[in-house]
């Protein structure tokens, strides 16, 4: 609208209607340089952003990125992987086969025991389980509470027992 309009609505002064202004030839300059001419209710018009330059390209994405968005983005991203990856690795390492029997604090007595007999892994035990409870119940001091135990402890650890060895019952 032109000043001459603003007067006819009553408007006195200019900076009452300046707002109201349109500029038919504004210019709009880019930061990467490019310029065009619009309409406009301002006369001159900076932006960070135009057709030519796109987000996508490697090449402006420090122009694009100016408060660091993107690479805010990206740690987040990463320290995410990074939490699940060492989750993944707690979890492995819980149910472990090279865990040591010691571990699993069954007491002195059957961690004694089965080291006597050679067991000295959770993954030994679990090989022997497989062949019955027989095979560990002739271990000398194991018996049949040691082994209620020892697959307790198994089971709070996340280990799979085999089929053989789950009828127990004392």
């Amino acid at each position: 609208m032109l000043f001459s309009a603003c007067l006819l609505k009553g408007l006195i002064h200019e900076s009452e209607c300046s707002s109201n202004l349109i500029f038919p030839d504004a210019q709009v300059i880019c930061a990467c340089g490019n310029t065009w001419t619009t309409g406009s209710t301002k006369k001159v018009i900076h932006t960070d952003v135009c057709s030519v330059v796109t987000p996508s390209s490697p090449a402006n994405s420090v122009l694009v990125d100016t408060e660091g968005q993107v690479d805010r983005f990206y740690r987040k991203l990463q320290a995410r992987q990074q939490f699940l990856d060492d989750r993944e690795a707690r979890e492995t390492a819980r149910v472990s086969p090279d865990r040591p029997i010691a571990d699993l604090e069954l007491g002195t007595r059957p961690t004694e025991a089965l080291a006597k007999a050679g067991f000295i892994t959770v993954g030994q035990v679990l090989e022997k389980f497989a062949q019955g409870e027989e095979v560990l119940l002739a271990i000398d001091g194991f018996g049949r509470k040691s082994l209620s135990d020892l697959k307790k402890r198994l089971r709070q650890f996340g280990y799979t027992i085999p089929e053989f060895g789950q009828e127990i019952v004392v």
